[in-house]
């Protein structure tokens, strides 16, 4: 069946009204039933779980679709059309993972919200962006984000930059300078070239670091790549986006390496025996993921990353269970 009439606008409101837990799970389970009846690789995944729908009855019971189902399948409720579709980065010869995205506004409104309750409206920041490697190719949701961003924040010098280390340091240094409240985001290869480059305290600067290193250096642990930022840039915390392809919304850490869901997002962590089990506050676990934006491809996803979850809803970033592919996540199993 179609799946097209049954996704209202008023559907499309919902994850922006969650207000807590019970809400969250009047939602997941909604959506639980609308992709167990009408998507067709979710339903065939259930199916050869030997799962019943009807048999699932919490948010706890709902099994999460492997996220490399993505790299090869088209990951959509039945009936509906892509108008957007991003891509993974990927190895030469990989296959990079598909998100087909029915509402480009559904996206852009959950990263505006998200974003907005960690640091406030764009506006009011400078948002300078050093994303090589995710500019150089089409597709990255995360180029996607960050440009709407740079638009939203209305000041003429906000944008992205690939190469230019000399030319972003002299602005990041005439910011400092003008007191302008600066927001540098980047990947970790390139901000530990501007480092090595252009060493500088930033005091009205928030570094934010997001994705891999591409291949362009060898991997490293959080705490020795923030240590060496902060060292460099004389700053107190580096902060991090933990967002991908598949999902549609993003965590975000102020420091530490802790992240925090927006409202309509929670990481649970299983069993990394046993992917039906969960794990227990405080012990490692590979992470899944109930995103409600997720309304058109799936809202329960099991990524490859490994984390550990804390009793207030946050978590850390371990690793990953295989070193092939390393979008996503930058680090190695610590």
């Amino acid at each position: 069946m179609d799946a097209g009439p049954l996704v209202s606008r008023q559907l499309l409101e919902k994850p922006f009204q969650v207000d807590g837990e019970a809400a969250f799970a009047e939602l997941a389970m909604e959506l639980f039933s609308l992709h167990a009846a009408h998507n067709p690789v979710y339903r065939e995944y259930l199916s050869t779980l030997r799962i019943r729908p009807e048999g699932v009855n919490s948010v706890a019971e709902i099994p999460c679709l492997p996220i490399g189902f993505f790299r090869n399948r088209q990951v959509l409720l039945h009936g509906l059309e892509a108008t957007l579709q991003f891509t993974s980065s990927g190895t030469t010869g990989a296959t990079t993972s598909k998100h087909f995205v029915p509402w480009p506004e559904l996206y852009e409104r959950s990263f505006t919200a998200s974003f907005s309750g960690e640091y406030g409206r764009p506006s009011r920041w400078r948002i300078l962006a050093l994303l090589p490697a995710y500019l150089e190719r089409p597709g990255s949701s995360l180029v996607y984000m960050v440009e709407k961003l740079i638009a939203q924040s209305g000041d003429v010098q906000s944008g992205t930059w690939l190469h230019d280390l000399d030319g972003l340091a002299e602005l990041l240094k005439q910011g400092e300078m003008d007191g302008v409240q600066t927001l540098l985001i980047g990947v970790p290869f390139a901000l530990l070239d501007l480092a090595e480059k252009h060493a500088m305290p930033l005091r009205r600067t928030v570094i934010l670091e997001t994705g891999g290193m591409k291949g362009r250096r060898p991997e490293m642990v959080r705490e020795e790549l923030h240590r060496i930022l902060e060292q460099t840039f004389s700053v107190e915390h580096v902060h991090s986006e933990y967002g991908m392809t598949e999902l549609l919304s993003q965590a975000w850490s102020q420091g530490e390496g802790i992240y925090r869901c927006p409202p309509w997002m929670r990481v649970l962590a299983r069993d990394v025996n046993d992917p039906f089990s969960r794990v227990a506050n405080g012990r490692t676990g590979g992470i899944d993921i109930i995103d409600l934006c997720n309304i058109a491809s799936c809202p329960f996803i099991s990524t490859q990353d490994l984390g550990r979850m804390h009793a207030d809803g946050s978590f850390e970033v371990l690793g990953r269970f295989d070193h092939s592919d390393l979008r996503g996540c930058n680090l190695l199993v610590e």
